[in-house]
């Protein structure tokens, strides 16, 4: 059973009870009404902060992580431009790329490239801030990861049909494979998703009058194998959003 909640003019929390211990968190973000924001530590040459202290930071109204991060918890794992200022210039082998703050009205104010779909040679000077990913659903709507034994909590960026940003949450664990699976059956209408993080860093963060949310995960196969976590950890790059 799905709760919706019409927080604000294009912000939607859905809260959806997936099995008696697990909720999963969808909030809807239309891009008419907001903007996209990427704060990332190695530009901002602040410590790594928790999602609520970045939101702070920002004065954002939503926060998830921005992707995975290198052994320096500064550098992402793939390729991350934000206006003039590069966090990593590496374009890896991961086959998505976000894309928001759009140089002019002919694209999309925010979109999740497909890079096996869509023409990034094109795309790629057409937006000042890029973040790439592994891709979980593609441009056909196809779960795009393999099932495997191992299993976490975790947040993930999608947009739904109609061009909404998606960031979706469940601290309870499941295999990637499995929640793609449950994404697409969702009646919110999922067009494609990049997986952004896993385990007790997975975060969402939604400070709204009508609705506030701190969430973090915590079971995560092979490092923290419970559901004991209660603090959120801090991160160092993270997508927001704020009212336009």
């Amino acid at each position: 059973a799905t709760v919706e909640k019409q927080l604000d003019e294009g912000l939607v929390l859905y809260e959806y009870k997936h099995r008696p211990q697990s909720m999963i968190y969808i909030l809807k973000i239309d891009p008419g009404n907001y903007d996209f924001r990427l704060f990332n530590a190695k530009e901002a040459k602040t410590d790594i902060q928790t999602a609520r202290e970045w939101a702070g930071h920002g004065q954002l109204t939503g926060v998830v992580n921005a992707g995975m991060f290198q052994q320096d918890y500064r550098t992402h794992v793939g390729y991350m431009k934000h206006y003039d200022y590069y966090n990593n210039t590496y374009i890896s082998k991961d086959n998505c790329m976000v894309a928001f703050n759009r140089k002019d009205s002919t694209v999309k104010p925010f979109q999740i490239i497909d890079l096996k779909c869509q023409d990034w040679e094109q795309l790629r000077d057409q937006y000042h801030t890029f973040i790439q990913g592994i891709r979980m659903i593609d441009c056909h709507q196809k779960n795009r990861w393999s099932q495997q034994e191992k299993k976490w909590s975790m947040v993930v960026i999608g947009m739904d049909k109609q061009g909404n940003a998606l960031f979706i949450f469940s601290r309870y664990p499941y295999t990637v494979h499995d929640f793609i699976n449950i994404l697409l059956a969702h009646p919110v209408g999922i067009y494609n998703a990049m997986y952004l993080e896993g385990g007790p860093e997975a975060s969402l963060f939604l400070d709204h009058p009508k609705a506030s949310l701190e969430l973090f995960g915590s079971y995560e196969t092979g490092f923290m194998e419970n559901d004991d976590n209660d603090r959120a950890w801090p991160i160092p790059n993270v997508i927001g959003f704020v009212k336009k």
